[in-house]
């Protein structure tokens, strides 16, 4: 049974949302701040976090940013009353997948946190599919309705990181890091040439599009 981790201060909520996960299959274990969700990671294994933003100790952002910093992928559902677009972007930015505002629609969130861990079961496959489009790791091949081609390795693993987490925002340094290494002497533009050609290659592709978040990076959005 898959298991999610609750990180709430609010203790009625945390309660109103683990009944509703395990009503709908989940097993859940709640704990009240991001230092609690920390302690609780390394003594139990976690499908999916669902955390609130604003929390004493340690908050969400925080919380986020450490596992992501220590490696660790487990996919996070951000849950919070922020609905400034700055408040979302930095959810994004410090490495949520997923983000939704009080007050919480818990049948929507279900469906959220399904997506999420499907989303994490394809990439552990190391496979990942956005409509019509299929992307295979292990081959560097991209299949569509009409063609399947072979991507040079840079180019396929920059487009799977980010059609892996559609709407996601990530920076170029961020792409960078994670694609040529934190050793790399590449320059961070050199992310902008091959978001180019990716996007040459697929200009009429129906089931989605890269879009420039300027100033700050790149996106997959699915049409």
């Amino acid at each position: 049974m898959l298991k999610i981790l609750i990180v709430e201060d609010d203790r009625e909520l945390r309660q109103l949302f683990a009944h509703v996960l395990i009503k709908n299959g989940y097993r859940a274990d709640g704990v009240s701040n991001g230092r609690e969700a920390l302690d609780a990671m390394e003594k139990d294994y976690y499908d999916l976090i669902i955390s609130d933003i604003m929390m004493p100790v340690m908050d969400g952002y925080e919380l986020v940013r450490s596992l992501r910093e220590a490696g660790n992928t487990t996919p996070v559902l951000m849950i919070t009353a922020k609905d400034a677009f700055d408040d979302m972007k930095m959810g994004f930015l410090s490495g949520t997948d997923d983000y939704m505002v009080k007050p919480v629609n818990v049948n929507e969130m279900v469906l959220r946190v399904g997506a999420l861990l499907r989303r994490a079961q394809m990439i552990n496959e190391r496979r990942q599919v956005i409509g019509d489009t299929v992307l295979e790791c292990d081959s560097l091949t991209v299949t569509t309705k009409t063609e399947t081609m072979i991507l040079p390795q840079k180019e396929f693993m920059l487009l799977y990181k980010m059609v892996s987490f559609p709407g996601r925002i990530f920076t170029r340094q961020q792409l960078m890091d994670e694609i040529w290494g934190y050793d790399s002497e590449s320059d961070p533009h050199t992310v902008d040439v091959h978001i180019g050609r990716l996007r040459d290659r697929f200009r009429n592709n129906p089931d989605f599009r890269i879009v420039t978040m300027r100033g700050v990076g790149y996106k997959v959005v699915k049409l």
